[in-house]
């Protein structure tokens, strides 16, 4: 390295300061629609008007509707027809994960491969959320369970797009490695997470499991953070992780003893998070 170039950490705060905004994960009717449920005080026509506004994503809602992750379902013509039949916390997160979806892509082959771990494991990780939160007796929880696993790791998300950034403009002149970006990844996401998320105006509970995910100090009340970290922890298990670790015991996790779970039960979350249905038919 030249005295000129700079480390790649440097060169990874230089884009991380100030407001995260500017930085790409995240589509602003999605992130819309969030906040607007968590305020409720919207009306359904609202969210119809708010989605159909973007005729490329509500095509992709549609298609996430019609999809094998959702089998069972008879087809859904229009986004009315959504809301009516799922509701509206269900189709909001909906457009967050049709959105996501279409930005884990990079041109760099480690970068890639990096993001489509990244979305497999956010997408488990929501699924198992979900599950856990309907099995544990917390369904009033189930769809912002969906949520927070959902985005648990939106700063590894954030931070690969910033590598991404880098290596499209030549600035970052060491070789992207797997065992390189999982430590960079490691190191900042949760913090960097958390930043993003409270820039976004997003509901406090998921900025709370983006910082604290990882921790070994933590609420065993916050209900919301004990179901996540739990498919988190599952999917890691199963191999749906960026870093899996099929020895990993789930018995002796804290998470469980707090929910009361059974060894059935999680059996049957590894299999929930690994056999989660395609996004897209």
């Amino acid at each position: 390295m030249s005295s000129t170039e700079k480390p790649l950490i440097e060169l990874i705060n230089e884009r991380l300061k100030g407001d995260l905004q500017n930085l790409p994960v995240f589509n602003s009717v999605a992130v819309k629609l969030q906040q607007m449920l968590a305020r409720r005080d919207f009306r359904i026509d609202e969210i119809i008007e708010m989605i159909n506004e973007d005729q490329s994503l509500a095509s992709q809602v549609l298609r996430v509707a019609n999809s094998s992750y959702y089998a069972g379902l008879s087809s859904i013509g229009t986004i009315k027809d959504a809301v009516v039949r799922l509701g509206a916390q269900e189709v909001a997160n909906m457009v967050m994960m049709a959105s996501q979806y279409e930005l884990f892509r990079s041109e760099n082959e480690h970068l890639n491969r990096s993001m489509q771990k990244l979305w497999d494991h956010s997408l488990a990780c929501a699924t198992g959320s979900k599950w856990l939160a309907k099995k544990a007796g917390y369904v009033n929880l189930a769809t912002e369970c969906f949520m927070g696993g959902l985005l648990h790791d939106i700063g590894k998300l954030a931070l690969l797009k910033v590598l991404d950034d880098l290596y499209r403009n030549n600035e970052a002149k060491t070789a992207f490695s797997e065992t390189l970006i999982n430590e960079i990844l490691d190191k900042m996401h949760g913090d960097v997470g958390n930043r993003l998320m409270k820039s976004w105006s997003l509901p406090e509970a998921y900025c709370s499991i983006a910082v604290n995910h990882h921790k070994e100090d933590f609420d065993g009340n916050d209900i919301l953070l004990v179901i996540v970290r739990l498919a988190d922890k599952a999917c890691k298990k199963t191999g749906k992780s960026l870093q899996p670790d099929p020895a990993f015991s789930l018995i002796s996790s804290p998470e469980v003893q707090f929910l009361g779970l059974k060894e059935i039960a999680l059996a049957e979350l590894e299999i929930t998070v690994e056999d989660i249905g395609e996004l897209y038919v």
